[in-house]
């Protein structure tokens, strides 16, 4: 079991450029780089040059898929990039995106973050008139809707498709000469817009526009489509009043700490988090550590607000990424081990707080409770900057089926003892809330800690 196996995963990350004279696969590949943290499974990047739309796309990383011959090949003037890791639809070459199609107009491209909770049903409607599929993925079907909704006019049929759908999105979709984002009337997935030169980007996370030197303009509103063409961009609004929804977890675990999200800092949510979670658990230790790299904000945070040494008693190894060759069985205790590594000098004889961000199954925390005990700490105390996972995510994240959650099957006692920490605290829901109380906590979606889901 890896680090990365046991958290919450985001579905995948988008990026779109429109910027005439610029080398925009470049740019776009750039972009995804920023975005690796959001998936990791495949990648790919479709260019639009006015006539045609050329796609290339590959399983693993964004290194890993494209070359500098590669790049070279990609020419046009408007570019969208996808990196993707599998939730709903299976981890397959027919499921990397961006999906390419030929329609009546020309040629269409797509990527998607997020995840349809009517996807079958819709699926099985579109099937029953005729349509056929090369994935399992929701965008396909996506693109099947949006081009039959809008035989002449692209935007059109984009605002039609949107009153079918439920549940979250982020698009990104290229024709030949236009680009055009799309965010869920709920706002669950987040996605925002800048500008690089005399061109526009859209980009899952502001990081990605900070990365390629571009300016940030603002996200894009839920239920919100925007067009980017020679005229610039417009704004289309359909109308539809929904409960803003924005996925807690963005600011938990999924973001990069750079980014800001609808107007929040991630890095100052999570040091909020930290903040809140050292006056629920006022706890007395030689020093505080993290779990890297999602842990360490808050980490910091508990360890100034309780006056306690901040310290790296994990080290972490940046090289594992999830493309690497597993673990047999026999050797399947090295899989934590390859990504952490307990520093024994820093922690021997020591009383340890160790602060991460959340726990879905258990399996890793124990894993590290036990290396930290082996590597000489006198007490090892577990503390997490967010509530118990107690229900599934059917928005994009996977958080595993209820079955497999600890925290659904088991109370907070029964955890400490199956992970061995001499205490255990999560931060409470409403510490959750008063931490992002800046943001207005109302128009989060926190159902995986709740139950409380906004869309059917």
């Amino acid at each position: 079991m890896l680090l990365d196996e046991d958290k919450p995963k985001e579905a995948c990350g988008v990026f779109g450029i429109y910027a005439p004279g610029q080398d925009v696969a470049r740019i776009t590949y750039y972009g995804l780089y920023a975005l690796q943290h959001r998936g990791q499974e495949s990648a790919g990047i479709a260019v639009g040059d006015g006539e045609k739309i050329t796609c290339r796309k590959g399983m693993g990383l964004v290194g890993e898929v494209f070359t500098e011959d590669t790049l070279r090949m990609l020419k046009g003037h408007i570019a969208l990039g996808h990196v993707r890791y599998s939730t709903a639809a299976e981890n397959t070459i027919e499921n990397a995106q961006p999906h390419n199609f030929y329609y009546k107009q020309g040629m269409i491209a797509l990527g998607h973050n997020g995840n349809l909770t009517n996807y079958a049903e819709l699926r099985r409607k579109l099937a029953d008139s005729g349509a056929v599929f090369q994935s399992t993925a929701d965008s396909e079907l996506m693109i099947n809707l949006i081009v039959r909704a809008g035989t002449e006019d692209l935007a059109s049929g984009i605002l039609k498709t949107m009153e079918q759908l439920e549940g979250s999105y982020s698009l990104i979709l290229i024709t030949e000469k236009k680009m055009f984002g799309i965010r869920d009337p709920h706002g669950m997935r987040p996605l925002c817009l800048g500008r690089l030169g005399d061109g526009y980007i859209l980009a899952s996370e502001s990081c990605a526009l900070d990365t390629i030197g571009a300016e940030f303009i603002r996200d894009v509103k839920p239920g919100e489509v925007v067009m980017i063409d020679e005229d610039g961009v417009t704004a289309l609004q359909p109308h539809r009043d929904c409960k803003r929804a924005l996925c807690v977890f963005e600011f938990v675990y999924l973001a990069r700490p750079d980014s800001v999200i609808d107007g929040l800092s991630v890095q100052q949510a999570r040091y909020a988090l930290g903040k809140e979670l050292a006056r629920e658990y006022p706890l007395d230790g030689d020093m505080v550590i993290p779990v890297p790299d999602s842990g360490t904000s808050s980490a910091f945070a508990y360890a100034m607000e309780r006056g306690l040494p901040f310290r790296e008693g994990l080290m972490k190894n940046r090289y594992v990424g999830r493309t690497f060759i597993r673990p047999v069985q026999v050797t399947r205790d090295l899989g934590v081990r390859l990504k952490l590594n307990p520093i024994r000098e820093m922690i021997f004889g020591k009383r340890v707080i160790m602060v991460d961000d959340s726990i879905v199954r258990g399996t890793t925390s124990g894993k590290l409770v036990q290396m930290i005990r082996e590597a000489g700490a006198k007490e090892v105390h577990l503390l997490v900057s967010s509530p118990p996972v107690t229900h599934s995510c059917y928005y994009g994240i996977d958080t595993s089926k209820n079955g497999e959650l600890i925290a659904a099957s088991h109370c907070i006692e029964e955890i400490r003892e199956h992970i061995g920490a001499d205490s255990l605290g999560y931060l409470s829901r409403s510490g959750l809330h008063a931490a992002l109380a800046p943001f207005n906590p109302d128009i989060l979606c926190d159902a995986c800690f709740c139950g409380d889901y906004p869309i059917r």
